[in-house]
């Protein structure tokens, strides 16, 4: 067999297995996103690496003060580890007020904020590693958890009450805590009857590492499971 016959071999079956994968998809439920086609340009590398995943989860966390001091509310990364049992991760940085407040009290609440919040976010966001009432600072309203001891927000629609199981140094400046999800909490408005979260009845927001930006989640473009014709998953 000629060499040219070989490539046109290898040209046809690669054609016709890109087919097949594209005649799946369609038989999914997928359709190739026209808009996205014109977006396809000349990749460049960037002068300095960036951890670049948008969007992350814009969250307000919440400790308990020391004996004399102010309870605090902190930012910080924040990521799922598991959904069963569920398990979260949070970054808190060294300089941070909240690292020493949870390695004391092993507990912390997330407090997930909607766009009206974004102002009173980036407050505390520009204030997480200076020690003061940022209840008072930001008008925000102090509430309890029910299940550990710490303050909540009372304006979140979702409360996330966590104890932590583990700390991880992260160097040179980090550290992880990873925690144990024991209550949620959420605005009646916000889920239906059987506590799924109906995202379209809240204004939630992420950060866009890499431009420094708020976005609200938009329009649904899919869900988990679509692929398999399943619409009951959560995670």
């Amino acid at each position: 067999m000629s060499n040219n016959s070989r490539l046109s071999r290898r040209v046809f079956l690669k054609h016709s297995m890109t087919m097949v994968f594209l005649s799946g998809m369609v038989n999914y439920g997928y359709s190739l996103p026209k808009e996205d086609e014109a977006l396809i340009t000349k990749r460049r590398k960037l002068d300095k690496a960036s951890p670049m995943i948008p969007p992350v989860p814009a969250i307000l966390l919440t400790v308990n003060g020391l004996d004399q001091g102010p309870d605090e509310i902190s930012v910080a990364w924040t990521f799922v580890i598991n959904s069963n049992p569920p398990q979260i991760g949070i970054s808190v940085h060294r300089d941070h007020v909240s690292r020493a407040l949870i390695q004391k009290h092993k507990q912390f609440v997330l407090n997930v904020p909607t766009a009206g919040m974004a102002e009173s976010f980036d407050i505390v966001d520009m204030n997480s590693k200076e020690t003061g009432d940022k209840f008072a600072l930001t008008n925000l309203t102090r509430g309890k958890a029910i299940k550990i001891n710490a303050p909540t927000i009372e304006e979140s629609p979702i409360q996330v009450e966590c104890q932590v199981f583990k700390e991880v140094k992260v160097e040179p400046v980090r550290t992880l805590f990873l925690a144990e999800v024991v209550a949620t909490t959420i605005h009646d408005h916000a889920c239906d009857k059987n506590g799924r979260l109906k995202v379209s009845q809240v204004p939630f927001f992420g950060m866009t590492v890499g431009s420094g930006e708020f976005y609200t989640m938009g329009k649904m473009v899919g869900h988990i499971g679509q692929s398999v014709n399943r619409d009951d998953i959560e995670y």
